[in-house]
Formats: C-alpha cells, sequence, structure tokens
C-alpha cells in the first residue's frame, strides 16, 4: 500500500465524471468536548477557525527535525519541497500525526464520532522560491461527496504574510462550488486553478501562526498563499479529514484511516501504520 501513487491533482475529465454534492454542511455537534461552542459556530459561519496551540516547543522542534531529514532524502531521490503527498500511507511519524488525538478530538467536534483521516500533504515554501497558491477551494480536487471535508493547517515553522502566509475568504464557504480557471503560467501557482476577485465572497482574514499551532479550513473555504518573499522557509503540514459517511471516488478511499470511531460501511479503508521512520 505503501508505495501505491496518489495524483495530487486528477484529471479534470475524471472529475467531471463524478456526481458530487459540493454544499457546505454545517457542524451538529451542540457539545464540543475540545473546541469551544464558538469555535464551531466558527466554522459554520466563517468556514475556519484559527489559530488552535497543540504541540509543545519541544514537540514542534522534534516534528521540524523530522522533517528536515525526510526533505533531504526526498530531494536525494529527485523530488522537491512539494512533493511529499499522501505521506502517512508511507512514514510511520505523519500517520502518528494524523492519529493525533488533540487533533482528532478538534475535527471529532466538527464531524462526530466517525472520523477518517485520508490526507498529509507537505506544503513547504523555500525562501524566495517565487511559487504562489492561487485562490481556490479544496474541494474542486477531491473526489469526495458530499462536502463534510476539511484541511488541518499545522505551521512547522513560524508563519506570517512575508514568509508566504495563507490567507482566507470568511463566509465563502456558504457560496457553494464556485467557478474556477485554468491559472497562467505567469502566476507561478503550486496548483493549477484560480478563482478570481475573491473578496466579492467575504471578508480577508490572513492566517499568521506559530510553530505547532494549526488552524481548521472547510474544504469549500476560498483560500491562497503569496510567494516566500523572505529569508526564512515556510513549512507547513496539511491533514485532510472527512466525515466516515463522505463517499471517495478513484480509489482514494484507499487512503483512509479511522483516526475516531469507525466506518461501519466499509467504504474507507483502515490503513496501519507503516513501519518506515
Amino acid at each position: 500500500m505503501a508505495n501505491q501513487q496518489y495524483k495530487i491533482i486528477p484529471d479534470q475529465e475524471e472529475l467531471d465524471a463524478i456526481e458530487r454534492d459540493l454544499n457546505f454542511y454545517p457542524s451538529e455537534v451542540t457539545s464540543p468536548t475540545t473546541l469551544s461552542v464558538e469555535q464551531v459556530d466558527s466554522y459554520n459561519k466563517q468556514g475556519l477557525i484559527r489559530p488552535i496551540s497543540i504541540f509543545s516547543e519541544d514537540e514542534i522542534r522534534e516534528i521540524r527535525r523530522y522533517f528536515d531529514d525526510l526533505l533531504q532524502r526526498v530531494i536525494a531521490k529527485g523530488g522537491d519541497s512539494y512533493s511529499i503527498s499522501s505521506a502517512h500511507l508511507e512514514y510511520g511519524p505523519v500517520w502518528d500525526l494524523l492519529n493525533d488525538q488533540r487533533i482528532v478530538g478538534a475535527v471529532s467536534d466538527l464531524f462526530g464520532e466517525n472520523v477518517i483521516g485520508w490526507g498529509s500533504h507537505f506544503f513547504c515554501k523555500m525562501p524566495h522560491d517565487g511559487k504562489a497558491v492561487a485562490w481556490h477551494q479544496d474541494s474542486s480536487y477531491w473526489p469526495l461527496s458530499p462536502s463534510k471535508a476539511l484541511t488541518v493547517w499545522l505551521a512547522i515553522d513560524d508563519v506570517d504574510m512575508e514568509n508566504g502566509g495563507m490567507k482566507f475568504i470568511a463566509g465563502s464557504h456558504l457560496h457553494g462550488h464556485m467557478t474556477y480557471r485554468p491559472s497562467t503560467a505567469e502566476e507561478h501557482n503550486v496548483l493549477n486553478q484560480t478563482i478570481d476577485n475573491p473578496e466579492q465572497y467575504g471578508k480577508l482574514i490572513e492566517n499568521p501562526l506559530q510553530a505547532g499551532q494549526i488552524s481548521i479550513h472547510s474544504d469549500l473555504l476560498l483560500h491562497g498563499s503569496e510567494p516566500n518573499c523572505s529569508d526564512r522557509r515556510r513549512c507547513a503540514l496539511t491533514l485532510r479529514y472527512a466525515a466516515a459517511d463522505v463517499r471517495a471516488h478513484l480509489g482514494w478511499n484507499e487512503k483512509g484511516v479511522w483516526v475516531k470511531g469507525t466506518d461501519e460501511s466499509g467504504h474507507w479503508s483502515n490503513q496501519p501504520r507503516p513501519d518506515t521512520e
């Protein structure tokens, strides 16, 4: 399983052939145990929660040390700082992060008792690398339905707007799936879709984070980031989760891990921890 490759960006023809429900489903959890009621309300109304402190200085220092070593290994094999994707299927420490119950507890307060972790992707902007992430919705890239999925964005380095921190359009998730255009070469986009005039959909919110903090955003929330113009690296790990009743196409259900509860339907795999460190 660890050697199976998944496309970071599926073919558009494959996605277009899937009937998907891309409408926002607000959290119905009324008695959260990790988040506050106000944070759950923020997710429902704004599509995001930020910041949430998770890891201590010592913990995030060890996570950073691990990533530094992993990045060196990946580059030695011909990869780059953006190519470490579906990492929980290959690397045990990333599987551990996907299963960290401090993070899973927050996700469960949004999705309920049965939660699937299915994605893990390092987005590492090296100093002055010139690459941006254009305004987009994650749901455009994911063969999932209905749209009950989210991203936990873990800052491995300190993140601010100078080194390419994320920006959100609060409330944009309530507009459903949006029309996008193919990105141009001049945009230097890490991905390949661009949504124009994003601020017509809501209020711009910047997302500076200290290393060890997370933000959470809906798969329908507009977000993006500018190039890293600083002398400092900006590394983050995106952890992807879905409610267990979400259906995954194109074989993506095989990426699943039951991080909380069960999947009685058996649709999602429950991948074990990889041996590779």
